[in-house]
Parts: C-alpha cells; structure tokens; sequence
C-alpha cells in the first residue's frame, strides 16, 4: 500500500476540483443535464473529492474550520450509495457555487501549511 500524506489527499481535491469546474465549463444547466458524460465525469470528481476529505486527520481539518469538511463527505456518500436519487441541480450548484470557493480554500491551505508530515487514514 502507498504510503500517503494530507498534503496528497489536498492535491487530489485540488485537481478534482478544477476538473469538475472544467468540464462544466461554457455549459449551462441545460447543456449539462443532456450530457450523460459530463455528469459523470463531475460526479466521479465530487465522489474523489469527499473520499480524501475523509482521509484528512481531525487536526488540520480543526485548523481550517472554515472548509465544510462534512458537509462535502456528505455529498460524497450521496452520489456514491444513492447514486440513483442525485437530484442534478444539487450538483449544478455545487460545481458553479460552491467548487470555486473550495478550490481557493484548498489552495490556500496547501500554500500555507509548511508541516505535511501528518499521515492520513
């Protein structure tokens, strides 16, 4: 098994992130409820962002309380075990609204933290 670090599971949330915003890119929620692809592709980037959400250790996540730590492990369960009920305006609005402000808060954290020795889960 890999032996994996906080400042790892950051860098997949960044990436994610960015994928998500990317693809959704120059859509509309019209365009994107048609596309069957995009709406893959953004609920696989959602589900990877809250599997390394729960990989951060309780302390880094105490430190960064302004991050909706459960709240995105939360949708993360969602699009995973009831994948069948995922309501596509909930997730519009959390590409469009709530990934953009993620994404500056996950730079930030990556920029200002010097200490990445704390192994995660």
């Amino acid at each position: 098994m890999i032996e994996r670090y906080s400042e790892d599971y950051l860098r997949d949330m960044e990436e994610a992130i960015g994928l998500a915003i990317e693809f959704t890119e120059g859509m509309d929620f019209d365009d994107f409820c048609q596309d069957k692809k995009t709406i893959f592709a953004v609920t696989r980037a959602i589900q990877i962002i809250g599997e390394a959400v729960k990989k951060i250790p309780e302390n880094i996540r105490q430190q960064h309380p302004q991050v909706p730590w459960k709240d995105i492990a939360k949708m993360r369960d969602k699009v995973t075990h009831q994948y069948f009920s995922v309501k596509l305006d909930v997730v519009w609005d959390t590409v469009k609204q709530d990934l953009p402000f993620l994404h500056s808060l996950v730079t930030r954290i990556l920029a200002n933290n010097t200490d990445w020795n704390t192994k995660s889960k």
